[in-house]
């Protein structure tokens, strides 16, 4: 038993590595393409507690949660469990998700996720249009009709430990964006063919977690969005891949760095993130827990163009063998974006 893991440790270390090493040669290429990748809206991370610690989260991913960080911490879901965090982001755009996850043997875990983004309405606008109406007002290329792009995800995650210290995970997510659903449909002017504004595809997430044993250090590696480009219009665009590495530990707890606590721990966050559409990115992040009832967050983002610090808290209920869960995070975006919050609520029933 203990070489059939081994062999499968080795197999899925051997992938993330070969992924995070083509990441890695690929970075002065990548950095080159800032903005090129589509379906942006899969890098709007939820989970309120992980953006809390700058994103910082994917040694530490646990439970239902690590469905849309870590597909391996899902392994450590312990019975039924429920989330949701919904985002009023940029520009009056918001971003919802929810998740699931449910046991399926006493080492596997199975979870069901989906994201959805309501941009709201936009006011279409033609080039042609352009100019002045004949009672001498200017007219912006406004065409009188309305449209809402849309966005979202479904997927399914499967976290498996495979003995007291590895954790592996996969998960299968099925991506639609659409940039127009109004009244006009665009084309080639010479062949007539019709562009496509609108697309889907299919995306997996890779992710292993390692508790080394050592004063409860943590190791964690994932590979999100994998898969084939997309098409719009007429260019090709990638799907926002990203690569996480990280390592969590704890300064004080039951086997600390520091100090030894029962009803305390402080646990100290790093990932180093690597998209395929921007430079070497680096995440950090602290978070505090007081008798597993108050919890007190905040993080770092290091080599983003606007974004910098973020904090936020959680409170948590134990009712019988349920656990409610509410956390929250903020996020500062720069002084021209301003500020998204995200709130998380979750539960628990063993």
């Amino acid at each position: 038993m203990k070489l059939i893991c081994s062999r499968i440790i080795i197999s899925w270390l051997h992938r993330l590595v070969v992924l995070g090493g083509l990441a890695t040669i690929a970075g002065p290429t990548w950095a080159q393409k800032v903005g090129t990748t589509s379906m942006q809206f899969l890098k709007v991370m939820p989970v309120a507690r992980a953006t809390a610690m700058g994103d910082a989260f994917v040694a530490l991913a646990e439970g239902v949660e690590a469905v849309f960080w870590n597909p391996s911490g899902l392994a450590l879901a312990e019975g039924f469990q429920i989330t949701g965090t919904h985002i009023p982001y940029l520009i009056d755009t918001r971003i919802s998700s929810a998740a699931i996850s449910f046991p399926i043997g006493s080492l596997s875990r199975l979870g069901l996720q989906v994201q959805y983004v309501d941009y709201g309405e936009i006011v279409e606008t033609r080039t042609d249009l352009l100019g002045f109406n004949p009672d001498g007002t200017y007219n912006p290329g406004l065409t009188g009709n309305m449209f809402s792009p849309q966005a979202w995800a479904i997927g399914i995650s499967y976290g498996r430990a495979l003995n007291d210290q590895f954790r592996i995970g996969i998960t299968a997510k099925y991506v639609h964006e659409s940039l127009y659903n109004g009244p006009l449909s665009f084309g080639d002017p010479e062949s007539g063919e019709a562009y496509a504004t609108s697309t889907q595809i299919f995306l997996f997430d890779f992710g292993l977690q390692y508790d080394t044993g050592y004063r409860s250090l943590r190791l964690g590696a994932a590979v999100q969005n994998f898969g084939p480009e997309v098409v719009f219009v007429e260019e090709n665009f990638a799907a926002p891949m990203i690569f996480r590495l990280g390592i969590a530990w704890d300064l004080v707890g039951l086997s600390p760095l520091l100090l030894q606590s029962s009803n305390q721990r402080l646990t100290l966050i790093y990932d180093l993130v690597h998209p395929n559409d921007y430079d070497q990115q680096m995440h950090v992040g602290l978070e505090y827990v007081f008798a597993n009832v108050l919890a007190l967050r905040a993080g770092r983002k290091i080599n983003y163009d606007t974004e910098r610090w973020t904090w936020g808290g959680g409170l948590y209920v134990h009712l019988g063998s349920a656990r409610l869960a509410f956390d929250y995070s903020y996020n500062d975006m720069g002084k021209d974006l301003g500020v998204t919050h995200r709130i998380t609520l979750g539960a628990q029933l063993k």
